[in-house]
C-alpha cells in the first residue's frame, strides 16, 4: 500500500500499532482493544432498576445511585453504567 506511511503518522492506540506491524486481522476476538464490552441490560434488570430508582429517589440525605447499587441483583455493574442506563430510560 503506497499510503501506509500516512497511517504510521496517526496511530490511535497500541492495538492499532500492533495490527499495523503484525498484519491486519491479527487481533482475534477484540483482544487488545482496551475496553471490554459491557453486557447489555436485560428487560428484567431494567425493570428492577426502575423499581429501585422510584423506591430510593425520595430518600433525603442518601445517595440514590449508591442505594441502587447496594440493592441491584446484577453483580458487576458500575456506578457509571447505572447512571447511564437511568438517563437512557
Amino acid at each position: 500500500n503506497k499510503k501506509a506511511f500516512v497511517e504510521l503518522l496517526f496511530w490511535k492506540s497500541p492495538a492499532a500499532v500492533r495490527e499495523m506491524t503484525e498484519g491486519y486481522g491479527s487481533l482475534q476476538g477484540g483482544e487488545g482493544t482496551g475496553r471490554s464490552r459491557v453486557p447489555p441490560w436485560t428487560p428484567q434488570e431494567e425493570q428492577e432498576l426502575r423499581d429501585l430508582y422510584w423506591k430510593y429517589k425520595e430518600v433525603e440525605g442518601e445517595d440514590v445511585i449508591a442505594a441502587i447499587l447496594a440493592h441491584l441483583p446484577a453483580p458487576g455493574r458500575t456506578r457509571r453504567q447505572v447512571v447511564k442506563q437511568l438517563v437512557r430510560l
